[in-house]
């Protein structure tokens, strides 16, 4: 039996275990422990030699025996304790590297001990775009007005030189924008969802031309433009001679004021056609005999001839001014000049029963209807005796009705025609 009795000859034999293979490595340890550093070579053809064994022939004393023992423990000891000592740093190492190149666990803090988790950051949502007029051409300074849906809050801003605009840093929700510019239109989008980090582009915007708005600022008052419908009025004669002042073919023509309605009807009553109509009309009343109480002659003529201009008279200021100014009603016709004849011309007989008011409202004309039959009460005054009688009143009245319902149709199918100075813009109902 042969003994290896120093270290490194335990060092070399596992060194060349090693190379043999892990098995016979893991077997000689094992042998080496079993017989406490001691190898025992049952066939000596199985022997190798190492640098500095030393063989001996002959069994080593006790004591020799015991000091090998520990020393091959020793060694053993410092070979097997030197490769846990080697890898373990390693692994140690590893691990750390492994922990900070790792993110936390759910639930678990940061490395400091800090138990605050940062919030993740997102990117900012917004609405941008580009405000042009129908040409393509960049609309400058357009006022741009953001609001969120239920107009809790909003937002302003103007475009810039190219026509550029962009509302940023907004939260989630529903948007809508308003554009609008000096001469422009006005548009406004539909309802804008935006979610987080969203970049919303409105490519055009387009803004139309606004709608050109003539308006004309009267500076007068209410008693120069009553004045003004006179003057008009006055100046609007048939054929340049027959007055023509109770046709008005201004339909929104303002309302006359008292004054007005007497000194029109003043001027109507003392024109010289109405001298000359009573004339004519007491020369056919002569010429029938009419009324045989005047008699004939020219006393009879002249009878005759103050009694129809009275009717006129009377009739004209009773229906043109006085009721007219109690029922604040308006005594001229407004023609109408648009719809079917028929339309027309019931609208024209109409003018007897229906007028228009101070305040523009279609009412009932009391004034002509009570102005007519009242001047037939008054000429029971001056008719003669055989004449007068609640007869004479309502025939003076229906003749006196019967000749505003003809007038009223002159005027809407003749006289507009057969008038020069009626202005261009008056045409009758838009």
């Amino acid at each position: 039996m042969t003994l290896y009795s120093h270290a490194p000859a335990i060092s070399w034999r596992f060194l060349i275990a090693c190379t043999d293979g892990l098995d016979h490595a893991i077997q000689d340890f094992a042998g080496g422990l079993r017989f406490g550093g001691r190898v025992v070579k049952q066939d000596e053809s199985h022997w190798r030699r190492f640098p500095g064994d030393i063989q001996e022939r002959r069994r080593p004393c006790s004591k020799t025996r015991t000091r090998l023992f520990w020393s091959d423990i020793l060694i053993f000891a410092l070979l097997i304790g030197g490769h846990p000592s080697n890898v373990f740093p390693q692994q140690a190492a590893g691990a750390s590297a492994s922990d900070r190149g790792l993110p936390d666990a759910p639930g678990r803090g940061p490395s400091d001990g800090s138990s605050e988790v940062p919030p993740p950051q997102r990117t900012p949502s917004t609405i941008s775009g580009t405000v042009l007029d129908t040409n393509g051409d960049a609309i400058q300074g357009a006022r741009l007005r953001l609001t969120t849906q239920t107009g809790e809050s909003e937002r302003i801003l103007r475009s810039g030189s190219n026509g550029e605009f962009i509302f940023s840093e907004l939260p989630p929700g529903t948007f809508k924008l308003t554009v609008s510019a000096e001469g422009m239109g006005t548009v406004v989008t539909p309802e804008i969802p935006i979610l987080p980090g969203d970049m919303r582009l409105l490519s055009q915007v387009i803004l139309p031309v606004a709608a050109a708005v003539t308006s004309v600022r009267v500076s007068a008052d209410r008693e120069e433009l009553a004045e003004e419908q006179v003057h008009l009025a006055l100046d609007q004669r048939v054929l340049g001679i027959i007055p023509n002042f109770y046709s008005s073919y201004d339909w929104n023509a303002p309302p006359m004021g008292s004054k007005q309605k007497f000194e029109l009807a003043f001027r109507a009553v003392t024109d010289p056609v109405s001298f000359m109509g009573a004339g004519v009309l007491a020369g056919i009343e002569q010429g029938n005999n009419s009324f045989p109480g005047y008699g004939q002659g020219v006393q009879g003529y002249a009878k005759r001839y103050g009694a129809a201009y009275s009717d006129d008279f009377i009739g004209r200021m009773m229906g043109s001014a006085v009721l007219p100014s109690l029922f604040h009603q308006d005594p001229r016709y407004f023609y109408k000049g648009s719809g079917s004849v028929s339309s027309r011309a019931l609208y024209a007989i109409g003018g007897v029963v229906f007028c228009r008011g101070d305040n523009g409202r279609r009412q009932i004309n009391f004034s002509h209807l009570m102005g007519s039959f009242a001047a037939g009460g008054i000429s029971n005054l001056y008719y003669p005796s055989g004449s007068r009688g609640v007869s004479l009143t309502i025939v003076n009245g229906l003749i006196e009705t019967a000749g505003n319902a003809g007038n009223n149709l002159l005027r809407e199918f003749v006289m507009r025609r057969l008038t020069p100075k009626v202005p261009d813009y008056a045409n009758g109902k838009p």
